[in-house]
């Protein structure tokens, strides 16, 4: 976020995506963390040497997550990542964060699955019975086919 010239905060950057299959199953601060860990890749070079900046998110307990005695060996990893940026993560409700919420609920990137209601058959393509007919006498009469 900047501020503009009447103090109000203005975004930079949105960034997105889906998870992975694999990345499904981890837990939601794990998720939360892989996702601020994706958007500080993508914008690096802008923010590595550029002072103190704010992590928005929605989710409250990344703010202590990382405090945990119990933290995966992947965590630590991306913990290390996290140690080259100048920066701190703050909470906002995704009610009060609204566009950013909207963009991970965007409804493009859910499942692809056809209404069948609303498929319309236009013609029905079957092998006719002779073709059946003449497949079977040449499989029967065919010594590489036995």
């Amino acid at each position: 976020m900047q501020h503009d010239h009447e103090g109000r905060d203005r975004v930079v950057y949105y960034q997105s995506r889906q998870l992975k299959p694999v990345e499904r199953n981890y837990p939601v601060h794990d998720e939360e963390l892989l996702a601020m860990k994706y958007a500080l890749a993508k914008v690096r070079v802008y923010l590595l040497g550029s002072g103190p900046f704010v992590d928005y998110t929605d989710h409250a307990s990344l703010r202590t997550a990382v405090k945990s005695p119990h933290i995966s060996q992947q965590v630590v990893r991306w913990l290390s990542f996290f140690a080259e940026y100048d920066f701190r993560v703050e909470y906002k409700p995704g009610r009060l964060n609204i566009v950013a919420d909207a963009l991970s609920r965007r409804p493009d990137y859910a499942g692809k699955t056809a209404d069948a209601n609303r498929i319309g058959v236009e013609r029905v393509s079957a092998p006719s019975s002779s073709l059946i007919d003449d497949v079977k006498a040449t499989y029967a009469s065919d010594a590489d086919a036995k």
